[in-house]
């Protein structure tokens, strides 16, 4: 009796059913790989590029539910599984971010953890006040209006900045920058006041400080100047006046002043308005205002370090954005009654 046969037909059958419990075990496995992969590779939701914020200390599953809120991810287990076989679990950084259409989670969940967020442009013109400042972050949704301006105007805060004023009027400097959102009104308001510091610094470098007014009372003056005048010929020759104002005892009697003590941006003055007083009404206080009342930029800075050496004593509006600069008070009540009382 040949005993191999059968024991060769065993084993024929055993690998044939050990080949099957392979292809049993490996085909699911397969398809449960293709099935995830396809998940994760896949398009997501079609439509425009999406802009997604993911406030600071968003936990990961907060963080997922932002993106699925935002319409950039469906709903889906396996975003939790993909986050956790790339390792980018733990690794999501808070900030605003712009999510291409149709970016697959894969896209998605890279794209978050990069940290590439959006920078939001905020630009600042000359002359702008903190009230002002405080609405164009508001505007790009970096900070809350009034957020900044409690911070701006608390007493302690200048301090923090090394800065001995009384409020940062006058240290938010006009330039654009570029913010993201998520960033402290610590961290903004610094970039705004270290570009002031560093303005003033090189205008001092260049035109030296013959003046006799410390650093708040050039910013103070300038921010003055600043609000008088947008013709550049004409800064030095109005900060030259201003000087020679002060260095007579007289009044610096100027409107700005006056509009900025009453907070009356939004209305023309009255006479009543020139009468009331206040810290910073020129036609009551002698001398400067205790501090700047708006944010000046470099040319209305540099006409204070180096004003305009006249005789002039008053300037008046010539309604085309130049002024009518005077020596003595009957010319310059003729041509007040000339430009504006007509």
């Amino acid at each position: 009796m040949n005993l191999e046969q059968p024991l060769m037909g065993r084993r024929k059958l055993f690998r044939r059913f050990a080949g099957w419990l392979v292809v049993l075990a490996v085909v699911p496995a397969v398809a449960a790989g293709l099935w995830f992969w396809l998940y994760a590779v896949g398009a997501g939701p079609a439509g425009a590029e999406t802009m997604v914020y993911i406030p600071p200390g968003s936990s990961f599953a907060a963080a997922e539910d932002t993106l699925v809120e935002s319409g950039v991810l469906r709903e889906d287990q396996r975003f939790h599984w993909l986050a956790a076989a790339s390792g980018l679990r733990s690794r999501l950084r808070a900030g605003e971010y712009a999510v291409p259409a149709g970016a697959s989670p894969l896209e998605v969940l890279q794209l978050v953890a990069s940290g590439r967020t959006v920078a939001r442009r905020v630009t600042i013109p000359e002359g702008t006040n903190l009230y002002q400042v405080a609405g164009l972050l508001a505007d790009q949704q970096l900070l809350a209006a009034e957020d900044f301006v409690a911070y701006a105007t608390d007493p302690e805060t200048p301090a923090r900045f090394g800065l001995d004023s009384p409020t940062l009027e006058g240290w938010l400097f006009p330039e654009t920058y570029h913010f993201t959102r998520g960033q402290s009104k610590e961290e903004i308001t610094a970039a705004l006041v270290r570009s002031a510091r560093q303005a003033l610094e090189e205008l001092l470098a260049e035109h030296g400080n013959g003046t006799g007014l410390n650093e708040l009372e050039i910013m103070t003056l300038a921010a003055i100047v600043e609000k008088e005048t947008g013709r550049a010929e004409e800064r030095a020759k109005i900060a030259g006046v201003f000087f020679n104002r002060l260095e007579l005892g007289m009044r610096l009697q100027t409107d700005p002043t006056v509009i900025y003590g009453r907070q009356s941006f939004d209305r023309r003055l009255t006479r009543e308005d020139l009468r009331t007083p206040t810290p910073y009404n020129t036609y009551v206080i002698h001398g400067l205002p205790p501090g700047p009342i708006a944010n000046p930029g470099r040319e209305a800075i540099a006409a204070v370090l180096d004003p305009e050496d006249t005789d002039y004593l008053y300037f008046v509006s010539r309604n085309d954005g130049s002024h009518q600069f005077s020596t003595n008070l009957r010319d310059h009540n003729r041509a007040v009654n000339r430009y504006q009382r007509r």
